[in-house]
């Protein structure tokens, strides 16, 4: 009886493992993730148990003499029936296998139709293909968070929370989820748990802190963050006083620091900053303070608004920018980063329409003083910095009333010529800037015409005739470009180049080419053969045969054109001129452009000018007149040559 005792025993023991063997193979094919996870578990469990068990067994001598017939049948259908068992377990799971990839591509399809409708944005349709999607395959955490997007898009913060809750029973470093969750949460109001969803992104992956770098900006306003210098009178006290004494100083860069922070990328945020009674009349005050670490954080901070067209208007419309030129260009005499901060601001600020008509209260009273003595001592101040702020006040000259009145002070033009010589014998880089931005200062300058320009002309054509010989091409370029404007002010100062040989050296830097060298230097040209005779005489010795204004009468720059062809029509009186050009093409070139379409008409009568002119030196070239059928032209022309 014990032996049959035993082997009911036996028997009923491989039942129960048959049973469990089979609920644990359903547990780890369940498409809930917890059940799976408990299976693993158990599974885990039961054969650390085995192995306990083994050990134990083999430490045992069993000593057995007679095993049963019957025992041994028993232990034959047991191994009969667990090869049946784990047949069907393995046609089982592959069969599962194959129903799992089927359901995987249903529920991808219906993944990317829901992607489609949210983009088209249309999410209650997104909605819908997620859901079905998860009918197919419960455990896939993107279909999770792709609905916990579309629910967070209609509003339904409740429901996205429950779809990242299901996405993390999926994968609990899910970061996606995280994420999701902390905004539906934020929406909700719901701050801490919102600031825990990102402390856990943190604790997953700490490169992810610019996630939610938007999320603690919005924290710190809807927690009344702005209200610090309402609600703490220490604070406040700190922040205005004039004379701050050091802890005054760590206070006021910490709230400057914090202010960047939850400002930098936060157009709401800016608003509220900006708009804040004390910080708006605080502003201009800590960037006139001396004390260089607040300047720094100030400077940083506004910064953050002068970068952007959102930010620059929302400075424009809340402060009174009319002093803010003036206090900025201060920092030209900064050593430090602070100049260039100052100069990179006053830049994005001249892009606003607005601030440059504000500038024009303190212009006079203000600005011009500061920058006339800043161009006076060049060798004392951030060189850079002041190279960039002539550049500045430059851009400013398009507003007209500003170049009037920058125009019209002689103290102004004198110390641009002080700052040429103080930069002419320097060859220092940053020296060479300086001199390249006041030249083109100058350039814009002379677009006006008045009194002082004139009395100036000889000085300033002068310091150009000087600066031809600088090894910096840009230089020369811009010098040309001041002799072009300048000379029509001042026939004096016309006389005194053509004596330094300027004629000789424009066909130098015409030959070299170059569009906007070639524009200055044949404008220039024209200017000085207009009215003296000796520049026409000079041009006809320099240019043989008229080649570098032939060339020039070919460019498809009509101001060139205009102006190589009045070049030629002036120069035309010098005896045996008009006979140096019989066997060019020059009454063809000049024909066609009097007879052309340019949208410049003073093109067509230059070029009939000369041509009329041309013919009336040297009777020859109607022959070719002739040829070309261009009689009538020129007789149209005539009307240019009796006016003349």
């Amino acid at each position: 009886m014990l032996a049959d005792e035993e082997q009911e025993d036996d028997f009923q023991r491989f039942l129960r493992r048959v049973d469990d063997i089979a609920n644990l193979v359903q547990g780890l094919n369940s498409t809930d993730p917890a059940v799976k996870e408990k299976t693993i578990a158990e599974a885990e469990k039961r054969l650390h148990d085995e192995e306990v068990s083994k050990e134990k067994e083999s430490k045992t001598v069993v000593n057995r003499t007679v095993i049963s017939t019957q025992v041994s049948d028993v232990a034959n259908a047991e191994a009969v029936n667990a090869d049946g068992f784990l047949a069907i377990l393995e046609k089982d799971a592959k069969e599962r296998a194959k129903r799992r990839k089927k359901n995987e591509q249903l529920a991808n399809a219906l993944k990317e139709k829901g992607n489609d409708a949210f983009r088209k944005g249309d999410y209650v349709i997104a909605v819908q293909r997620y859901t079905e999607g998860l009918e197919k395959l419960k455990d896939k955490q993107e279909l999770y968070t792709n609905r916990a997007q579309a629910y967070l898009k209609l509003h339904e913060y409740e429901k996205a929370i429950g779809d990242c809750e299901w996405a993390l029973k999926c994968n609990e470093k899910y970061i996606k989820a995280y994420f999701l969750m902390g905004k539906a949460q934020l929406a909700l109001k719901h701050y801490s748990e919102s600031r825990q969803c990102y402390e856990k992104i943190l604790q997953i992956d700490p490169q992810k802190e610019s996630l939610f770098k938007g999320t603690e900006q919005t924290l710190f306003r809807a927690n009344n963050g702005f209200s610090i210098l309402n609600d703490n009178e220490i604070v406040r006290r700190g922040f205005h006083a004039e004379r701050k004494n050091t802890a005054e100083v760590d206070l006021s860069v910490s709230l400057l620091s914090l202010w960047q922070t939850v400002c930098a990328g936060n157009e709401e945020n800016q608003r509220l900053l900006l708009t804040h009674p004390d910080v708006n009349a605080q502003l201009p005050k800590l960037l006139s303070s001396g004390v260089s670490e607040i300047q720094k954080e100030t400077l940083a901070l506004i910064s953050l608004y002068s970068e952007n067209e959102n930010g620059r208007r929302l400075l424009v419309r809340h402060q009174d920018l009319t002093k803010w030129l003036q206090i900025l260009m201060k920092f030209v005499n900064s050593t430090d980063a602070r100049a260039s901060s100052a100069m990179n601001i006053l830049s994005h600020l001249t892009e606003e329409e607005r601030f440059k008509t504000q500038c024009r209260v303190m212009l006079s009273t203000g600005v011009l003083p500061l920058f006339t003595q800043l161009l006076t001592s060049a060798k004392l101040v951030n060189e850079a910095a002041l190279a960039h702020c002539i550049g500045i006040m430059g851009n400013l000259c398009a507003d007209v009333v500003i170049r009037t009145q920058m125009a019209e002070s002689k103290e102004c033009w004198q110390a641009c010529l002080k700052l040429v010589d103080d930069c002419f014998y320097v060859s220092m880089p940053k020296y060479q800037e300086c001199l390249f931005a006041v030249l083109g200062l100058m350039m814009n300058l002379l677009l006006e015409s008045n009194v002082i320009i004139q009395y100036f002309a000889v000085d300033i054509s002068g310091r150009c005739m000087s600066l031809l010989r600088n090894k910096d091409g840009r230089i020369v370029t811009r010098a040309i470009g001041v002799l072009s404007r300048i000379l029509a002010a001042s026939s004096s100062a016309v006389d005194e180049v053509v004596k330094g040989g300027v004629v000789k050296k424009m066909i130098k830097f015409l030959k070299a080419g170059g569009q906007t060298t070639s524009n200055y230097g044949i404008k220039t040209l024209s200017i000085c053969t207009r009215s003296n005779s000796q520049a026409q005489e000079d041009l006809v010795k320099s240019d043989k045969r008229f080649s570098v204004l032939l060339n020039l009468l070919d460019s498809e720059n009509e101001m060139i054109v205009g102006n190589a062809a009045f070049c030629l029509g002036q120069c035309l009186a010098v005896p045996g001129a008009a006979t140096s050009l019989l066997n060019s093409n020059v009454v063809m070139i000049l024909l066609k452009h009097a007879g052309g379409d340019a949208a410049r008409t003073s093109v067509q009568e230059n070029a009939a000018i000369a041509l009329g002119k041309l013919c009336v030196a040297e009777p020859r070239h109607v022959f070719q007149l002739r040829k070309l059928n261009g009689l009538a032209i020129l007789n149209s022309s005539m009307k240019y040559v009796h006016s003349m």
